[in-house]
């Protein structure tokens, strides 16, 4: 699949995401997807590995009872082959604690077939 084609793809995963549109989001994966979230569990308790569309769903039920953002703005896509990496910026609400939180980011997609596969 073309990089265009594939950075088209993952733009429309995040547009799913503003939305709040997870089984859209779940539908975009591979059955077979390892979505793969950096940190200590006990700082942040979305982090981790989870595997398939069940432990994907699980990972944003965990991130929605966790953070409530205000923004969530992916700013540059970089394709090259089957990878497109994504670097942005959020801004939102730790719920659990009321304090504000603010970060860039980056993720790594690799895409197969027009399915997300890790």
């Amino acid at each position: 699949m073309a990089e265009q084609e594939n950075t088209e793809i993952v733009k429309g995963i995040y547009e799913a995401f503003g939305r709040g549109d997870i089984p859209a989001i779940l539908s975009s994966l591979a059955d077979n997807i390892e979505w793969i979230v950096a940190g200590r569990e006990d700082g942040i308790p979305y982090a981790g590995t989870y595997r398939g569309r069940d432990g994907v769903g699980q990972f944003f039920s965990v991130l929605g009872d966790n953070i409530g953002y205000s923004l969530f703005e992916p700013r540059d896509f970089i394709a090259q082959g089957d990878r497109v990496e994504v670097f942005g910026h959020y801004q939102g609400t730790v719920k659990p604690s009321g304090n504000s939180v603010e970060a860039e980011w980056a993720m790594s997609w690799t895409l197969q077939d027009g399915k997300q596969h890790g």
